[in-house]
């Protein structure tokens, strides 16, 4: 599953978050996300900015004010998701907002990793049986087993998402190890909340066999917000789509070796190569390895048989660069004597 994360992209513009739902839409992806805030449910004026990016709101208070939206508009949000084929994401930052968005309807439940430790969150949504995407990028791992025994104690299906909490993340934190620690310490889905503002870290992702990749979007490099250094435009987010099909179609389709020669048996035909004469020989003529040159096309006595030809007789003249076949010589057991 490919999510195309619009977070807060949309600064509160309910016409920006319809606009990005068409686009990653468009872009081939499996579903679009975003984030729930009520403010007041879940922040404080004492709330610090991670990156003081708004001129507009002098606190994270008021930010979260500003660009939350009434339960009718994240109803058309989910509507409009629903149109385009997409499964409807939101991550909750409050059990006041789950239950909104129980009423709005969600496909799964994505839990940040700012949640991990709040136990009245993950009863909340695990309660519905829904499946649950757990970020893990501020997580202990100590944490992460105890938010997974949680939610695996409710028997709801769990994807656990490597990410790191870096913005933008570089390739040497993306941490792709965990794909395998999880898998195998869990014994549940994996995936990767990708922060690196680049297609290769979901690919590599991708050919590692992880079941959900998840990406921030964002329209254009010169749009506004802090999530944009760890973003994919919506350009970028359809060749990382086709670039995860293709790597799918790979993993779910293995190939004997022998089956695929047979396959190119036409094409090796052309670029294989043959037993032929080095010069014009005459009948009678007992081969010899300065007789003899390996040349394309691969119709005749096959190269790796050369050795098998010395000491054996020509039934007949050959030109130079003629293909020998089986039919211009004696068989050694003819009784003709060799030289």
């Amino acid at each position: 599953m490919i999510i195309g994360e619009v977070a807060q992209a949309h600064d509160g513009s309910l016409g920006a978050a319809h606009a990005y739902i068409d686009a990653i839409a468009a872009a081939g992806a499996d579903a679009v996300k975003f984030q729930t805030h009520i403010a007041e449910a879940e922040s404080t004026r004492h709330e610090p900015w991670r990156v003081k990016f708004s001129l507009q709101d002098d606190t994270r208070l008021d930010y979260w004010r500003r660009t939350g939206f009434t339960e009718e508009q994240w109803a058309g949000l989910k509507k409009h998701a629903d149109e385009r084929g997409l499964l409807f994401l939101s991550s909750p930052f409050s059990t006041e907002a789950a239950e909104m968005l129980m009423r709005v309807g969600v496909s799964a439940w994505k839990i940040a990793s700012g949640e991990v430790a709040n136990p009245a969150l993950f009863d909340c949504v695990s309660s519905t049986g829904l499946p649950v995407l757990l970020s893990t990028g501020m997580s202990r791992m100590s944490e992460i087993d105890s938010a997974v025994a949680r939610i695996q104690s409710r028997n709801v299906p769990l994807t656990v998402l490597q990410c790191t909490t870096s913005y933008p993340c570089p390739p040497e934190r993306v941490g792709l190890n965990m794909l395998d620690t999880f898998r195998s310490r869990y014994k549940a889905k994996v995936g990767l909340s990708d922060h690196s503002g680049k297609i290769y870290a979901g690919l590599a992702a991708a050919a590692l066999g992880c079941d959900a990749i998840e990406v921030h979007v964002t329209f254009s490099r010169e749009c506004f917000g802090p999530d944009v250094p760890a973003s994919l435009t919506t350009v970028e987010l359809r060749q990382l789509v086709d670039g995860v099909r293709a790597i799918q179609k790979m993993l779910a389709n293995p190939v004997a070796k022998d089956a695929m020669a047979s396959d190119a048996e036409p094409v090796r035909a052309i670029f294989m190569k043959s037993v032929v004469a080095r010069t014009a020989l005459q009948a009678d003529t007992v081969l010899t390895e300065s007789h003899l040159a390996i040349k394309k096309p691969g119709t005749g006595i096959p190269a790796e048989r050369l050795p098998e030809l010395i000491g054996r007789r020509l039934r007949k003249a050959v030109a130079a660069d003629d293909l020998l076949s089986e039919t211009d010589l004696f068989e050694p057991s003819s009784g003709i004597a060799v030289a």
